[in-house]
């Protein structure tokens, strides 16, 4: 898929990069940059040879959040931020996406860059990023995921200090209450995510894709529903030729060689 302004696309084996490109202007997400972010993710998800994402931005900020005075408006009369046939990168509406996302973020990371983290699946920051859920002081509340995210990733009290004063804070502070796994010199962080993502996708896609639902599953139907389908799962998964080479490479002592097959 080719036309994008506003995100760059970038395929590096078995990993796909989304660079927010928007530099001049923060990275500020307009309608054009939200809709082409989700064919982005639409791109990364009906590739089968893709099996790990990053998500990334361009210039010295992750984003400066929505440019409220075009999205504010066209949220109000209902119109969509995911176009059809598009993935929503915040994971709340529309088909879900089904493989990993690790996303790295500098600067400036204010209201849907915040969400965008929560909805990935690793999250890095560079030393330095700051960080805010700025809606209350806007007169309006997230609608990207975080009051649904926030307190499930970091803990109620956490997610309500933040949520409900809108105040800014640092990348110790976001990886103390777990909203970032790591924190990397500055301009380190892409090469950091490209790194991990490239090791996950060194994994069984298929494998991964089963874990990351599974998980899924107990996270937001809770572990009663995720053992209803744990068997399923694993006996569907120990079909696959995948994990016959995955025993396969084990006994030889050798590198297995995965398909997603």
């Amino acid at each position: 898929m080719t036309g994008f302004e506003t995100i760059t696309a970038e395929t590096r084996g078995h990993v796909f990069l989304m660079g927010l490109n928007r530099p001049r202007k923060m990275n500020s997400f307009t309608m054009q940059m939200l809709h082409e972010l989700a064919r982005a993710y639409a791109q990364y998800e009906q590739d089968g040879q893709l099996w790990c994402a990053v998500l990334f931005a361009h210039g010295e900020h992750f984003t400066g959040g929505l440019d409220l005075s075009e999205v504010g408006p066209a949220v109000a009369s209902g119109e969509t931020l995911v176009p059809e046939g598009a993935i929503d990168p915040m994971d709340l509406i529309g088909p879900r996406r089904s493989k990993p996302v690790v996303c790295a973020v500098q600067g400036w990371c204010i209201t849907i860059g915040v969400e965008l983290l929560l909805a990935s699946d690793i999250r890095l920051a560079a030393k330095g990023t700051r960080f805010a859920q700025m809606e209350v002081k806007r007169g309006i509340m997230p609608f990207g995921g975080a009051t649904i995210r926030f307190p499930q990733i970091c803990g109620w009290g956490n997610a309500m200090r933040h949520l409900l004063t809108g105040d800014t804070f640092d990348a110790d502070e976001a990886r103390r209450i777990g909203l970032i796994q790591e924190i990397t010199e500055p301009g380190r962080q892409l090469d950091r995510a490209v790194e991990i993502a490239t090791e996950v996708a060194d994994q069984a896609p298929l494998a991964v894709q089963a874990t990351r639902l599974s998980s899924r599953i107990a996270v937001e139907e809770g572990p009663r529903a995720a053992f209803d389908r744990f068997y399923d799962q694993v006996r569907k998964l120990m079909q696959s030729e995948d994990a016959l080479e995955g025993v396969q490479s084990f006994t030889e002592r050798r590198k297995a060689e995965f398909k997603g097959k």
